[in-house]
């Protein structure tokens, strides 16, 4: 990469910063310092880093995209995770959550979409599961991957609108709940069965 690339990626991650995260109430210094550390046009398609940093989400590949850099701000603000902390990362197919998620000083284990989706997340013990898209169900094997008290941040679509949820493990369940509205690409992996209505 050349020092004028390395330059302007730099600009791009303040512009990011300024422009789409603290207009937007997303000001925690722990979230801002990491967006700011990593780079993440070193988390897309060759053929998308140089815009990278746009405020809408990025195709990965034909069933995947990367979510606008709002909503993993926002997801980091909600969540706060702590140096040291277990946090399991479901991916969209990018490891820039993971990334972002390190940064802050905690310890992370992916999942991919496939793997969470069939009930294979990993180890278990977690404290805080981020899955980087949205969802229609939340599958038992994530649940009993949490720690009691664990919480949850995720995306969440219903009637194809999709939100920013988030929860807790209590009981050996998880009820999530709406904090806001807002564009977030889908896990197909996590959708519901089909049903019958009337």
């Amino acid at each position: 990469m050349t020092v004028a690339a390395t330059i302007d990626s730099a600009a791009a991650r303040r512009a990011m910063i300024d422009s789409q995260l603290r207009v937007s109430g997303v000001n925690q210094e722990p979230v801002l310092a990491a967006m700011a550390a990593v780079a993440r046009e070193d988390h897309v398609p060759a053929a998308a880093r140089g815009h990278a940093y746009i405020d809408r989400a990025i195709p990965l590949d034909s069933a995947h995209a990367l979510p606008a850099p709002l909503v993993q701000g926002q997801m980091l603000a909600l969540a706060a995770p702590q140096p040291g902390e277990r946090v399991l990362v479901v991916s969209c197919g990018s490891n820039y959550l993971p990334a972002l998620v390190e940064a802050m000083g905690a310890s992370v284990e992916v999942a991919s979409a496939a793997e969470a989706a069939a009930g294979k997340p990993g180890s278990v013990g977690f404290t805080l599961l981020l899955i980087d898209g949205a969802i229609e169900q939340l599958p038992q094997a994530l649940v009993d991957a949490l720690a009691d008290g664990g919480r949850v941040i995720t995306g969440l679509v219903r009637r194809g609108v999709t939100s920013l949820a988030q929860g807790s493990k209590l009981g050996g369940t998880v009820q999530l709940a709406v904090v806001a509205d807002i564009g977030i690409p889908v896990l197909a992996e996590f959708a519901a069965p089909k049903g019958w209505s009337f």
